[in-house]
């Protein structure tokens, strides 16, 4: 009986390791990236010449965006948007008002190279607000 005991409680223990596991090594809040929208009507990181956010696949990341206003904007006060068109139904179109905001997101699970662009008319140099995601496995 104490042999079956051991063993029961040497799975148990096993178990909870292996799910706990990954929660360890992922650990801590998410990845915090700090980017500007800006009244240039051009995205940007500090820190980067051009602005591109690499993410692993599933990993879980926190947006500081802060938007400042250019020449237009749509008529409920969004200013900017952060899109990815392919990932809209995953959270990726963040409609940005005037300020700083944050948002919690789950990178795709499909590695590759998304677009992210602005998709409120915002002034002149519109066409050109685009910046890459990059999702590595």
């Amino acid at each position: 009986m104490l042999k079956t005991n051991r063993i029961l409680l040497a799975l148990l223990f096993a178990f909870v390791l292996g799910i706990l596991s990954p929660l360890a090594i992922a650990g801590g809040p998410p990845r915090l990236i700090t980017v500007i929208a800006d009244k240039d009507n051009l995205y940007k990181i500090p820190g980067q010449k051009l602005p591109v956010i690499t993410l692993k696949a599933n990993e879980v990341v926190h947006l500081r965006i802060t938007a400042n206003k250019s020449t237009e904007w749509d008529k409920d006060g969004t200013i900017h948007t952060f899109t990815i068109n392919a990932l809209k139904d995953q959270g990726w179109d963040l409609r940005l008002k005037e300020g700083t905001q944050d948002f919690t997101l789950v990178a795709p699970a499909e590695p590759g190279s998304y677009v992210v662009e602005c998709t409120v008319k915002c002034g002149q140099g519109h066409d050109d607000m685009k910046m890459r995601l990059v999702v590595i496995p």
